[in-house]
């Protein structure tokens, strides 16, 4: 259980669900996902599963966009518990839920569902559990740093950008290639929250001076997440003094994250954050704290 390869399809939710109700121990928790089948998640949560007692299993669902809806409806009728949502869903999974927290109303995003009396409620476990490995990693607070975040406006950069935001970072800074979606987000965040958030371009000079009043990189681009991909950010404007925290996990090692060795920068994968925006979402199904230990070993045997 969580080891296999296996992924499952939407259409076999239908009709009662019987392959998922026949599995021992059923399966009742899933990720849904267009590509899901590297995902690492069932590794961690049917380890969480087995350490709690709970008689259930975690699965791979391979959910194209046009069956998003259907998936989703077909849920509670199938015995689930709830869901993770990957790429592409987080943003068009919205419209679909009964109800969304808080955070994931302002990060205009969600990765958690959970099923309370055949309703879906959406959650986004991205921003916390990226505060979590902040923490864990660098042992500091996310609310005491200057963060500059590269991407800053994409799906997990927009979580993490309103995550900072919702701790009173001192500076948050987004570079985005396309300015325009940096700005927006900038103003869309001073105006619904009263934090101010600076949009630069995403250029030497510009970066270059931001990175004069940093603390924390956050790479929140998918750059790294190919073999032979570039860092994200141009040589030699690191220092030793900086925080990197690369959201990408690849198996191997980033440009970025060998940029900041090489600076003895200290670096972080986004290992941890997967880690803990999953116990997050145990959390959120089972309403009890999630085995965190069981978990992080399990990811670190398929981690390498």
């Amino acid at each position: 259980m969580g080891n296999s390869p296996e992924v499952y399809f939407a259409k076999d939710l239908a009709g009662g669900a019987e392959i998922f109700r026949l599995m021992t121990p059923p399966a009742r928790l899933a990720i849904f996902g267009d590509p899901v089948a590297k995902s690492a998640s069932p590794f961690i949560q049917n380890a969480a599963l087995v350490e709690t007692g709970h008689p259930y299993q975690y699965v791979r669902i391979h959910v194209p966009g046009a069956d998003l809806s259907n998936a989703l409806a077909m849920l509670p009728g199938a015995g689930f518990l709830g869901c993770n949502l990957t790429m592409p869903h987080k943003q068009a999974a919205i419209p679909m839920m009964h109800s969304i927290s808080k955070e994931a109303g302002l990060m205009g995003a969600i990765n958690t569902v959970s099923i309370r009396e055949g309703k879906l409620e959406g959650f986004n476990t991205d921003g916390p559990g990226f505060s979590a490995a902040i923490r864990e990693e660098f042992g500091v607070p996310l609310s005491a740093l200057r963060v500059l975040i590269l991407g800053g406006a994409g799906g997990a950069g927009r979580a993490i950008t309103i995550q900072c935001a919702l701790e009173k970072c001192p500076s948050i800074t987004i570079a985005n290639r396309t300015l325009e979606k940096g700005a927006s987000l900038a103003e869309e965040v001073e105006k619904q929250m009263g934090s101010k958030v600076s949009a630069i371009p995403w250029d030497p000079s510009h970066l270059a001076k931001a990175l004069g009043s940093t603390d924390l990189i956050v790479n929140a681009t998918p750059l790294g997440m190919k073999e032979g991909d570039p860092s994200p950010l141009p040589d030699d404007l690191l220092g030793k003094d900086h925080l990197v925290y690369d959201t990408v996990y690849n198996g191997g090692t980033t440009a970025l994250i060998t940029q900041a060795r090489n600076t003895k920068a200290r670096n972080a994968t986004g290992l941890s954050m997967l880690l803990h925006q999953g116990a997050k979402a145990f959390e959120i199904w089972f309403n009890e704290p999630a085995p965190l230990e069981v978990m992080r070993e399990a990811l670190k045997k398929i981690a390498g």
